[in-house]
């Protein structure tokens, strides 16, 4: 989810190619705290337990006896003298310097439930227990998660988990679930080694001695031959795009990593992707595809000048020129974007980073209550930033942007996203966020800045039809926030209701019940070919998880329903972990990866 840790690259020189790689091999991975729910030996749906008499089943759990027969289990690949010693090191450090006492950093907490790792799983196919798939439901939704490789050993937040793709193919109204780790360079060089070396960047660097201290093992490892930094440290646990032709699994602190959907469902990572070295060390994880040019534009921000670069893909995929943004003056947290048919608008708000910070105890990624959040508008196609203007919006925290267009013949660029009205809770404490769909307004004539709420319920996570990205669009689909990050529903906005009285724009809901919570929704067109169609003419898919149950699901939802009325509900052969965002890949584009 961040940017920061590719800044940690800079300080390392290439590595002697004569360093051998240290064989792989077992450990014992250190049993510093109980975690109370972390990935356990999970068969898909069913656990069989035998008896001398009689076979039953029962529903998996995890228990204290599982979970120390899974940490016994582990057993170190590399017992060269450097890598005990680090390992030794990293025990130290987190359990006497920087043990995780926070909640938002405990793995007790953060990996609890439906949040806890599920091990791979290939693809299997899947029952339908409601309704039937529609038959215009041909391709796969994958939805991106941190999944952690390893039982954290000391300080763990949400967003360092390695990245996991959960694939249902559907074809002929049949269903096969696939659930694979991203592969990448961070991935797999701790698999092969059977241990974590490089450390987590939202947990592993809070205060000048934990900072110092892990940062001084991880040049040790480099020194030690355990890793390249300029392979990749990222990773791609927060979303996919699907652009020339290629379907990328993205985080924003590496480059894309390429996958493909095998024709027996499985996924197949085929590795990271810098366009012909033209796209430098990292990339935002939410894209923007016009769906009439079919070109792709992004940005990378972080904490050196520039603090901010955009560019652009043509249709074929391929990376244009570079346009560094200096006119943003100070290093902001900036996750999200959005682009009309003339622009790109970014949001600078109140989050930023100062890795200097560190050095004062602090975090390096933090809130500045005394900032002004300001809106940043250049033109799609600007070589140079000259004609970038920016909008101060007090109090506008953006981290996830919906859709923006232009009206009044190109006068006004309006923006929908949600507002983070707590925006100082964001990294430490998600379950008090509370974020406003609103709908911004900027007159580029008059510099004139108005802006007011779509809805007042706590929403984030929100979807449009793909086909109206930078388009004025009438319908956004959001997950309710109970609370964030769980998802316990869904609601459809009417944007255009708020033109008329600026009343509460929800007109539709449904709710997943107790105990139930699923993920950002995302809406399937149902003839994405038809330009006649209407707007919200399709499904609203989601994956769903019962805590009092243990079952997951795959819902499809009609968009037209006043109650998104549920048409289809597949049960999964094993538990989906709550993750971040998704898409859906229609067959013929899947033929063409």
């Amino acid at each position: 989810m961040d940017s920061l840790s590719s800044s940690f690259i800079s300080i390392f020189p290439r590595p002697n190619p004569t360093v051998s790689h240290p064989s792989p091999p077992p450990s014992t991975s250190p049993s510093i705290f109980r975690v109370s729910a972390v990935r356990t030996e999970e068969k898909p749906q069913i656990t069989v337990v035998t008896t001398t008499t009689t076979t039953r089943t029962k529903k998996p759990t995890t228990s204290l006896t599982t979970i120390k027969k899974r940490e016994s289990s582990l057993v170190v690949a590399d017992q060269s003298l450097p890598a005990t010693l680090f390992n030794a090191f990293d025990s130290i450090i987190n359990n006497f310097i920087d043990p995780p006492t926070r909640v938002s950093v405990d793995p007790k907490h953060v990996l609890s439930d439906n949040f806890s790792p599920v091990d791979e799983l290939p693809p299997i196919e899947c029952e339908v227990i409601e309704g039937a798939l529609p038959s215009s439901l041909d391709g796969a939704y994958f939805r991106n998660g941190p999944n952690p490789q390893f039982l954290p050993r000391g300080p763990y937040h949400l967003f360092d988990g390695d990245g996991m793709l959960h694939a249902i193919r559907i074809s002929n109204g049949r269903a096969t679930l696939c659930s694979r780790y991203v592969k990448t360079y961070k991935y797999s060089i701790e698999k092969e080694a059977g241990f974590p070396i490089i450390p987590n960047v939202f947990s592993g660097f809070n205060g000048v001695t934990a900072s110092a201290a892990r940062m001084a093992v991880t040049v040790g490892r480099f020194l030690a031959g355990q890793f390249d930094p300029t392979k990749g440290i990222g990773l791609a646990n927060t979303s996919l795009a699907y652009f020339g032709n290629r379907l990328f699994a993205l985080g924003e602190s590496d480059l894309p990593y390429a996958v493909k959907l095998a024709p027996d469902g499985d996924i197949v990572t085929l590795g990271r992707e810098d366009f012909d070295g033209k796209l430098f060390m990292s990339m935002t994880a939410h894209p923007k595809v016009d769906p009439v040019t079919k070109e792709a534009f992004g940005f990378r921000y972080g904490p050196v000048p520039p603090f901010l670069t955009f560019f652009r893909f043509n249709e074929n995929g391929e990376k244009q020129a570079d346009v560094p943004i200096f006119s943003m003056t100070s290093p902001s947290f900036l996750h999200d974007f959005a682009i009309s048919k003339n622009y790109a608008i970014f949001p600078e708000i109140q989050i930023g980073m100062s890795p200097m910070e560190m050095l004062r105890g602090g975090s390096p990624v933090s809130a500045d209550s005394g900032k002004i959040p300001r809106l940043g508008l250049i033109p799609r196609y600007a070589k140079d930033e000259s004609k970038m203007k920016w909008f101060e919006v007090p109090g506008f925290n953006v981290i996830h942007c919906i859709n923006a267009w232009e009206e009044d013949g190109g006068d006004t660029v309006a923006m929908v996203a949600p507002n983070i009205l707590s925006v100082e809770h964001t990294l430490e404490r998600l379950d008090l966020i509370h974020a406003s769909v609103e709908k911004v307004k900027i007159n580029l004539k008059t510099g004139m800045v108005s802006r007011h709420p779509l809805s007042t319920r706590n929403l984030d996570f929100a979807v449009i039809n793909p086909a109206f990205v930078a388009s004025k669009n009438r319908y956004i689909y959001c997950g309710v926030g109970d609370p964030m990050p769980k998802i316990s529903g869904v609601v459809k906005l009417d944007v255009s209701l708020s033109e008329v009285d600026r009343r509460e724009c929800i007109v539709a809901s449904q709710m997943f019940g107790p105990g139930c919570f699923g993920g950002e929704p995302f809406f399937v067109a149902r003839e994405p070919d038809n330009p006649d169609a209407d707007e919200d003419d399709g499904y609203v898919v989601s994956y769903v998880h019962n805590e009092n149950t243990g079952e997951s699901r795959f819902v499809v939802m009609d968009a037209k329903s006043p109650t998104l009325e549920i048409v289809a509900a597949v049960k999964l052969p094993q538990r989906v972990p709550y993750g971040f965002h998704g898409l859906f890949v229609r067959e013929s584009d899947i033929n063409k990866l």
